[in-house]
């Protein structure tokens, strides 16, 4: 058996799992909690190998040197990823116990259970336990992969629903980094440039005095790098506001509002990736193309970011909800000038997130102060403004599809065509850096594991169909985009994913056919088969009406990345100046389910958050840069606009490696919205978001 990628990359079983205190199972784990549930389920795999109760694990919060490295927490894949390795580990450090203890009591290893952590013989108690035989194993061992895991028939916590670990100490204000505040903090805000070729030319600092007395603040200004710090975190606040009215900037950005609107992205500087199919050959195949877009969009975290810093004897420690505690390390060694060995990065919980949002940024700010006012701790908490105005956003996409159907109406023939903004370049790179005026970033590292060859690139995921089509090509443009752009949930998977499953319906009725019988036609594996036929039962398909009456329903399938979690969504609908959700199914097949609740609620998570995606949001550039730095001018679903959402999983396949997904219902979401829209409107509407002026003027059109 091979050793899962996480735990080759951190081959000491220590690392991962060690019985130090008596009745206690301490679990170590590299993938971060922002919300997404992950812990929870990754206790269950680690409880279920050792056979111990989910009361007695002890999941080791994420830090620097006290937890394996596994990068960063994206892509929905803790579960697949860091649930394998700690899966593996924990068998592995079963089976050296079990031997252990077999040679102890004089018997075979398979004449012994564990219940509880306590070695059975025969089904009696044998006076040992883990702890009793944690002097005699040595876990400072690298894996075997000899270990065999449990099988799912014989799981007793695997796929059971468990209580979310980490919302107790959410509920009673415990789990924060807000809601830190030790002793002798110091609070701090950052003057942002208004893009990152702006120098500062000028602080008008008697205004900032008129607003705050010279006493309560402390003015830090290195390059274009201006901080101000006091024990009130009012006067800190009032400092900065008054500071941003008066500053003077050489080579600030002057952006026109068009550029808020995807059309422009065929207009910027682009690095293209042409497809190496040839393009095909003259046919009297029926050809249809149509494009597809979704603007720049935020994270719109309910909780702006922050960051906690202390730099004390030569020593930094820095608290982070950011995604990963060792990329953050290498983050703050680079801009810092340290040693990481001298860098301790803590993980703290903060609003969620679902990408990259300014979190990064908010932990360089404090620790860039911290590093040049030693001894005190130092807080920087980003206003509202910040967030939406200074965040690294979800880029634009603009997405052109051409396909042909053969004579038998089924696709033989299908083009992908994207220009898009970066989806991971901001990653490794913060604000701060540029107006320290410090060297460019290297760029960002490829993932792992990759083919020789093979570019990877958030923008072409999920560019195709999961259908089976003969012939498949995808070009992509990546734009020099005007503001900062870096991963949001999915990445350009869920924009994709709605454009090829709109286009799907659009071939579909070019077919002559209904559109789930069109899909269906054209999907052999029987997993993917299985979602698309209990979705279309769910949802009352059969009884479709006809289009443009004003109620619409709309269906859409993906598998996640090609080789994730099977998922199909539908979705009803009214419209008539405004679009009003009514209902929105889901079926996913994520192979092994480890906590279906939190499985659920991701699903559900993701849905809701491609409803607001479909029908709110849009990003609006201007002058200095980001023009929408509130709720008002970045409006999002409201509770009371959210539709019930009905969410079933395939639990037939508990045999099957797990898929992640945290990620995988947004596109088919976003489609099935896509789709309802056109069928009440009988009208198509191809740019997100689907407002009330693309409402008229699709309607006028018709």
């Amino acid at each position: 058996m091979s050793v899962p990628a996480s735990l080759a990359a951190n081959p000491r079983l220590d690392r991962w799992v060690g019985f130090e205190t008596p009745g206690r199972a301490r679990v170590a784990i590299g993938k971060v909690e922002y919300g997404q549930g992950a812990l929870t389920g990754l206790a269950q795999i680690a409880a279920e190998e050792l056979d111990v109760t989910m009361d007695q694990v002890d999941l080791v919060n994420p830090e620097t040197d006290a937890s394996p490295d596994e990068g960063l927490t994206v892509g929905s894949m803790s579960t697949e990823t860091s649930g394998a390795s700690i899966r593996a580990a924990c068998a592995e450090a079963r089976a050296l116990f079990v031997a252990a203890a077999a040679h102890r009591l004089g018997c075979a290893p398979g004449a012994l259970e564990i219940d509880g952590g306590a070695f059975l013989l025969e089904g009696e108690p044998s006076g040992l336990d883990y702890w009793t035989l944690a002097s005699e194993v040595d876990l400072a061992v690298a894996p075997t992969g000899e270990a065999k895991a449990k099988p799912p028939e014989q799981h007793r916590i695997v796929g059971r629903d468990f209580g979310r670990l980490d919302l107790p100490a959410k509920v009673f204000g415990q789990a924060y980094l807000h809601d830190l505040a030790p002793e002798g903090v110091l609070h701090a805000r950052v003057l942002r440039q208004p893009g990152f070729k702006a120098t500062l030319v000028g602080l008008n600092e008697t205004a900032i005095r008129h607003a705050v007395a010279p006493a309560e603040v402390e003015i830090l200004r290195e390059a274009s790098f201006v901080a101000f710090i006091s024990k009130s975190e009012a006067a800190a606040v009032a400092a900065v506001n008054a500071a941003e009215q008066g500053a003077q900037w050489n080579e600030a950005r002057d952006l026109a509002p068009a550029l808020s609107e995807t059309a422009s992205l065929k207009e910027l500087p682009c690095q293209s990736f042409p497809s190496p199919e040839a393009p095909p050959e003259p046919s009297n195949r029926r050809r249809h193309s149509a494009g597809y877009s979704r603007p720049y969009i935020a994270h719109g975290s309910m909780g702006p970011s922050c960051g906690l810093a202390l730099y004390e004897a030569g020593e930094l420690t820095v608290w982070t909800h950011a995604q990963g505690v060792y990329p953050m390390r290498a983050l703050l060694a680079r801009v810092c000038s340290l040693e990481p060995s001298k860098i301790k990065v803590i993980h703290a919980q903060g609003a969620g997130a679902y990408g990259h949002n300014g979190s990064d940024d908010a932990a360089v700010d404090a620790a860039v102060i911290a590093v040049r006012r030693p001894g005190r701790p130092i807080r920087v908490l980003w206003r509202r403004e910040d967030e939406f105005g200074h965040e690294p956003v979800g880029t634009a996409m603009h997405v052109e599809l051409t396909a042909e159907l053969d004579a038998g109406g089924r696709i033989a023939d299908y083009a992908t065509e994207i220009w898009s903004g970066s989806h991971t370049g901001g990653r490794g790179r913060c604000l701060a850096e540029t107006a320290l005026g410090l060297p460019p970033a290297p760029p960002p590292a490829a993932p792992p594991n990759l083919p020789p060859g093979v570019r990877f690139s958030g923008g072409i995921l999920n560019a195709i169909p999961s259908y089976d089509i003969p012939v498949k090509r995808v070009t992509e443009h990546v734009v020099q985009a005007p503001v900062r752009t870096s991963s949001l949930r999915g990445l350009g998977g869920p924009v994709n994913t709605y454009a090829n499953e709109c286009f799907v319906d659009e071939l579909a009725e070019l077919a002559g056919e209904d559109p789930v019988a069109f899909r269906l036609a054209q999907i052999s594996d029987p997993r993917a088969i299985a979602v698309v036929e209990r979705t279309a039962a769910m949802c009352g398909w059969a009884q479709r009406g006809e289009a443009g009456t004003g109620r619409g329903l709309g269906f859409a399938y993906c598998r996640y990345r090609d080789r994730g979690a099977y998922v199909a969504a539908a979705a009803a609908l009214t419209v008539d100046t405004e679009v009003r959700l009514e209902r929105m199914w889901c079926v996913t097949d994520c192979g092994q389910v480890i906590n279906p609740d939190a499985c659920k609620n991701q699903l559900e998570g993701g849905m809701i958050m491609a409803a607001s995606w479909a029908l709110k949001e849009q990003v609006k550039l201007a002058g200095r840069g980001i023009a929408s730095t509130t709720w008002d001018d970045y409006p999002i679903l409201r509770f009371d606009e959210v539709p019930p959402v009905d969410v079933e999983l395939m639990m037939n396949q508990q045999h099957q490696r797990s898929s992640g997904t945290g990620e995988v219902s947004l596109g088919p979401a976003l489609a099935a919205i896509g789709n309802a829209v056109a069928h009440a409107l009988g009208a198509r509407l191809r740019d997100l978001p689907f407002t009330r002026d693309r409402i008229a003027r699709a309607l006028l059109a018709g």
